[in-house]
């Protein structure tokens, strides 16, 4: 029997070609690193000549030439031996107004060997009842939907970035995190002074992923999660996406049981992503904070505890309190060819800000003295937007901290940005004093 339901998903950033890059994402597959074990000093001249050099190869050739120089010789001293990936709070959701009738097959994951395997690793690392989790796979459902959501779209996606900033710096949104603010204002300021994490950049994550709780998802977490662990579509990266999704499906089974939690009506995103912040519940059992001292932890219901975790996430993720999240440069010619040269994708800050004005680019941020900031690591965003010029702009560790919760530039910039628009309406209302509004600038 099919049982039909409605996902009035929303507003979350697209996955797949539109997004190669991004890593911590359950769609990511990790780009091979240029010559790792190569490293160099950020004070070393050699990155500033190599940017000039680079910038006077003819403009079709850059791409190309910027390549095979990175690969002799990556940039930035600084840069630390690669990460792994870190977990991804948000999962993405269908694009907004879009609904779909979820097909599912009950009974599907009953008298199962390889879930007959998942249960005896739960029964002996997690101290569950084997015959209670087989009546509890018994009754969990395989979801069509979710296999269809998330496979990668059949043709490349053209990146867009002044299209994707338009989705989620509109008026609606923007109203709506006045709302927000205003209705949670003394708690954004307790997580602020308690994690060191402006409000804004909280507002603005929230505005993303869920417009402030209206669309949080109406997949049952149980069947989504269960489904792509063990019937996950035949993609490159299946085995990666697997284990991803098997880590959360215990953790969320732990997750509900400690907290007393019927594991069949929780409800979530077609990846299973939970409440106003989208948590996944591997994040959630890392992450998330009893920030309204109820003694648990509630994401879709309380803002408050989903303001802290957010905040919390940012900060265990090294949010830097008092701290830019981007640089403006100059839209000269001279910085947009360095800009275009040094753009390589990477969220993680790995060029000194010396070695790109020796190379020619010039800030465009009055208030900021490049004497004291000459070492301070930097990543080049770029922001293409088809039929206009690339747009870039120097992204700092936090923006490294915001691609976190997405590794999307895209996301990382238009939750920056929303945040900001919400700010500033505030401001201009009257809502925030002005000591507020100092003590909250970046």
């Amino acid at each position: 029997m099919s049982i039909v339901c409605r996902e009035f998903a929303a507003n979350l950033p697209q996955w797949g070609p539109a997004t190669p890059r991004r890593a911590g994402s359950v769609g990511y597959t990790a780009p091979n690193p240029i010559a790792l074990s190569a490293r160099f000093d950020m004070n070393s001249s050699k990155p500033a000549a190599l940017l000039s050099a680079l910038f006077r190869v003819r403009v079709p050739l850059v791409a190309a030439a910027v390549v095979a120089a990175l690969g002799a010789a990556p940039a930035g001293a600084q840069t630390q031996p690669a990460k792994s990936a870190g977990k991804l709070v948000a999962q993405a959701q269908p694009q907004q107004g879009q609904t779909f009738e979820e097909e599912i097959v009950p009974q599907r994951y009953a008298n199962n060997a390889k879930v007959d395997a998942f249960i005896d690793e739960m029964v002996s690392r997690n101290g569950f009842d084997s015959t209670s989790l087989h009546a509890l796979f018994s009754r969990i459902s395989y979801s069509a939907t979710a296999v269809k959501l998330v496979r990668p779209a059949p043709s490349p996606t053209v990146k867009n970035w002044r299209v994707y900033r338009s989705r989620f710096i509109e008026p609606i949104r923007i109203n709506a995190g006045v709302k927000f603010w205003k209705a949670n204002q003394a708690t954004l300021q307790r997580a602020s002074e308690q994690f060191g994490v402006p409000p804004e950049v909280i507002v603005g994550i929230i505005g993303v992923e869920t417009i402030y709780g209206r669309y949080m998802g109406n997949f049952r977490v149980l069947d989504a999660l269960t489904t792509l662990t063990f019937d996950y579509p035949d993609t490159p990266n299946r085995d990666s996406r697997q284990a991803t999704f098997r880590k959360n499906l215990e953790d969320f089974l732990v997750w509900t049981r400690d907290n007393q939690l019927d594991p069949t009506t929780v409800l979530g995103s077609y990846t299973g992503a939970i409440g106003i912040p989208q948590f996944l519940p591997s994040s959630i059992r890392e992450y998330a904070v009893d920030f309204d001292g109820t003694g648990h932890v509630d994401l879709r219901s309380s803002p408050v505890d989903a303001i802290g975790s957010v905040a919390n996430y940012l900060k265990q993720h090294g949010w830097e309190t008092d701290r830019p999240v981007v640089w403006q440069i100059t839209p000269d010619t001279g910085s947009l060819g360095i800009a275009q040269a040094a753009a390589d994708g990477q969220p993680e800050p790995h060029w000194a800000l010396s070695q790109l004005l020796r190379a020619g680019m010039t800030l465009n941020e009055p208030t900021v003295n490049i004497t004291t900031e000459a070492g301070t690591p930097v990543t080049v965003v770029d922001l293409p937007s088809p039929g206009r010029a690339t747009e870039y702009m120097l992204g700092l560790k936090n923006f490294y901290v915001l691609t976190r919760y997405n590794r999307s530039f895209f996301y990382a910039l238009t939750v920056y940005q929303l945040g900001e628009a919400v700010k500033a309406q505030m401001e201009a209302s009257g809502a925030l004093p002005p000591s507020a509004t100092e003590t909250q600038s970046q």
